[in-house]
């Protein structure tokens, strides 16, 4: 048996989340879907998450929001991730950080998917080894299901290249995310997990990665600070649908989705 999970790249602002509420039904419709994840990091005015936009993109039909660096922006937040079983965090923060780094999710009574957070150190925070904490997480997860999906969340593609061949035949599949620039390079490896660099994000699209021009180019023009705020206008879904075999966890293909220009 084969399932397919959609992972939608990182949703910004109003403009991301309206357009995951008004193509989820039918995406779920044109690929048979079995779950889907989303990164949700930047969804509350293009940076953090709170409580109520959580419940609303998980009513909405996304089994599982995974995040970021941006997590913590929102401070109502806190609590709802030391509760909440289908909102996670990088597991590689420090004991004590509130939340989980990992899920386990059911798809039906026979098959569940785990799904760990990571975050890159690389031009980031110096947290925990992202590659010792995925090694030691997987080995845990692997006795619950065969099929893993890993979010990491980092800037650098040497870095999310290297997760990729560390965890080549271990996992389902290293998504990246973070840089909100859909790649070009979604690959089975050898041992079959699925691989790209980054998923993309999902917000509007006349903008500088999901937030207003004008804002970011008054910042890169004279270097002084600036409140970023979401742009508006047409947005594009992005992200990648991947068909894992559930016996024994490897993909079988993982393809780009662009959607709603």
């Amino acid at each position: 048996m084969e399932i397919n999970v959609l992972f939608i790249g990182d949703i910004v602002g109003r403009p991301g989340r309206n357009l995951v509420y008004r193509l989820l039904s039918g995406l779920y419709r044109r690929y048979n879907l079995d779950a889907v994840i989303a990164n949700a990091e930047n969804a509350a005015g293009g940076l953090g998450i709170t409580p109520r936009i959580a419940n609303e993109l998980l009513s909405r039909g996304i089994d599982l929001l995974t995040s970021g660096n941006h997590v913590w922006r929102k401070k109502e937040i806190f609590p709802y991730l030391e509760k909440s079983d289908r909102l996670i965090r990088p597991a590689n923060y420090p004991p004590g950080v509130p939340g989980k780094g990992i899920a386990i999710i059911s798809v039906n009574s026979k098959t569940k998917i785990g799904v760990l957070n990571l975050e890159g150190r690389t031009f980031m925070r110096p947290l925990d080894c992202p590659f010792r904490t995925a090694l030691a997480a997987i080995d845990n997860m692997r006795k619950e299901t065969p099929i893993i999906i890993i979010d990491f969340h980092a800037e650098a593609t040497s870095e999310k290249v290297a997760m990729g061949w560390l965890l080549d035949g271990k996992v389902s599949a290293v998504l990246g995310t973070h840089t909100h620039v859909q790649t070009a390079d979604e690959v089975i490896l050898p041992q079959g997990t699925a691989y790209i660099t980054d998923v993309g994000m999902t917000g509007a699209i006349s903008s500088v990665i999901g937030m207003r021009k004008d804002i970011a180019l008054k910042g890169f023009l004279t270097q002084i600070p600036q409140s970023f705020k979401p742009a508006s206008g047409e947005a594009c879904l992005q992200g990648v649908l991947l068909t894992i075999e559930a016996s024994s966890g490897r993909a079988k293909r993982i393809k780009r989705i662009k959607d709603g220009y």
